[in-house]
């Protein structure tokens, strides 16, 4: 089948079932329409005054009688720094358990250690926002038993509640719980802040164990997750290293080329005729986009100009506009610096939400879809405005989905920010390696070089040039690049598809191919 972006899409794959190609934006998502399947939550009972305390997570698992075949889940709020994914791992392969599927709402360098386990099959698929490091190496190279599902964060939430998602485990850790299992990432030694990717997991897992290194008394205030969801408490000497939620991708870039694009993107910003009073924002991980944020913050100043919310992933960066005044309130769904647990401990403004509230598709009021103006990154993107987030110059697996495709469909102005070339490898294909968010719903594209402009936005592009932005057509870029750079070596590729890249409303808009000669 070739889907909406001409993408060869098999039916059916065996371990994963039939497939649904990607027709557009919003082409499955009907307003009013419910999915044909859809979920229940698992009935349980606990006798009254009966402890749900363990003296350590392999007695919790083992009371959740793991089996060949499960799903474990996890939440990906410690980032780099997470040390209880690879803890339930390495326990269910001592007890003997295979075939697992690994259902993390993200999956980081902190999750190297995977790699024998996926090698020897005890690991057999995985469904996941993201994939980096040697994990995304070994994927790449076709040691998955079964293609990788690569999905968004809104598209998880949807992935559990039609059930193509069934959590058989979830292991959830958190930075202070109390022992009935409320649960929160806003205070203790580990403080991670929102735990909004957990709340899925919670509430439609089988089995669910709290993990924490901060046990208070009852009840734990503010409680993110409830204690009606958990079935089992262990604390723990460590649940991972939270100085190491922090990363390059999620600091702004002190690179002069990069604030340049930051600012240009800025300049697009302000004169797209959303910069006003009252306005939402967004910007996605990664140094220039995040710097996007640095050049905003002067021109709200410069201009008076009050802004409603901002979603997303927060930084520190984004808690220090919220106190200024400059925005009214914080929808956080994933704090990516661990100071900001500060503010979501004790701003109410500071709002933790769930990833079914911030992204998924299929309710009645995702943040995603009152949202003015969002600033994404970029791997590479092509002449029809596809962008690549999940896989590198060589083809490899290295990067996430996230929110990216979610926060792109719904906003009224979705901004590319990426340099002309990188390494002297230029950035705009003519198909992107790997489609994550369609060119549909991406309205510019800002280089260094200048600001590329969707032609179904004439409008747009006439602002941004009656402001003195530099507007070019973007195959003119291209041509331009590749004057200096020349043309970029054939990736070489197999025929084994290693991964699937879903579309938030659970269609498949690319497929990866192993990577042959991968170093």
């Amino acid at each position: 089948m070739k889907n909406a972006i001409g993408v060869e899409i098999p039916e059916y794959i065996e371990g994963l079932g039939k497939l649904e190609p990607f027709q557009g934006v919003w082409k499955s998502i009907i307003e009013d329409e419910v999915p044909v399947t859809n979920i229940s939550r698992t009935l349980k009972a606990k006798k009254p005054h009966t402890s749900k305390l363990c003296d350590t997570l392999e007695d919790a698992i083992k009371k959740c009688n793991p089996f060949d075949g499960m799903t474990v889940t996890f939440h990906h709020h410690l980032r780099g720094g997470d040390h209880v994914l690879m803890a339930t791992i390495k326990i269910l392969d001592q007890l003997g358990i295979k075939d697992i599927t690994l259902a993390s709402s993200s999956l980081t360098s902190a999750h190297d250690g995977l790699v024998p386990y996926v090698e020897k099959g005890m690991i057999t698929k995985i469904f996941t926002s993201g994939i980096r490091g040697q994990l995304g190496e070994i994927i790449s190279k076709g040691k998955l038993k079964y293609p990788a599902i690569i999905h968004s964060h809104g598209g998880r939430v949807r992935d559990f509640l039609t059930g193509r998602i069934k959590p058989d485990l979830s292991v959830l850790a958190a930075a202070a719980a109390d022992e009935e299992g409320n649960a929160t990432g806003a205070h203790g030694p580990s403080a991670f802040g929102s735990m909004g990717y957990a709340d899925i997991d919670a509430r439609y897992s089988k089995n669910v164990i709290i993990v924490t290194d901060n046990l208070v008394e009852y009840p734990c205030v503010p409680c993110t997750i409830r204690q009606h969801f958990i079935d089992f408490v262990v604390k723990v000497d460590s649940i991972g290293d939270a100085t190491k939620i922090a990363s390059g991708t999620t600091r702004i870039t002190k690179s002069p080329m990069d604030l340049r694009i930051a600012k240009i993107a800025a300049s697009v910003i302000e004169h797209s005729g959303l910069f006003k009073n009252g306005m939402s924002f967004q910007v996605g991980a990664g140094g220039a986009s995040l710097a996007v944020a640095k050049f905003l913050r002067e021109d709200m100043k410069r201009k008076d100009i009050k802004g409603s919310f901002m979603i997303g992933g927060v930084t520190s960066y984004g808690v220090d506009m919220l106190n200024e005044g400059l925005f009214h309130s914080i929808f956080d769904v994933q704090s990516f610096d661990a100071a900001v647990s500060t503010s979501v401990l004790n701003n109410p403004n500071h709002i933790e939400i769930t990833g079914d509230q911030y992204a998924n598709a299929n309710n009645c009021g995702s943040m995603t879809n009152k949202l003015d103006v969002v600033v994404l990154g970029a791997l590479e993107v092509d002449v029809d405005f596809n962008v690549n987030v999940i896989t590198g110059a060589s083809g490899e697996i290295r990067g996430a989905s996230g929110g990216h495709s979610d926060t792109a469909s719904g906003a009224s102005l979705t901004v590319i920010v990426c340099p002309s070339f990188r390494g002297r490898l230029p950035i705009v294909q003519d198909r992107v390696h790997t489609v994550v968010t369609p060119g549909e719903s991406v309205d510019a594209i800002v280089t260094e070089r200048g600001v590329c402009v969707n032609p179904s936005k004439p409008n747009l592009a006439a602002a941004l040039k009656k402001a003195g932005v530099k507007v070019v057509d973007i195959r003119d870029l291209k041509k331009e690049v590749e004057e200096m750079t020349g043309l970029p070596a054939e990736k070489k590729l197999g025929d084994k598809i290693v991964a699937l890249v879903e579309y938030r409303d659970g269609t498949i808009i690319d497929v990866i191919y192993n990577v042959e000669n991968l170093s």
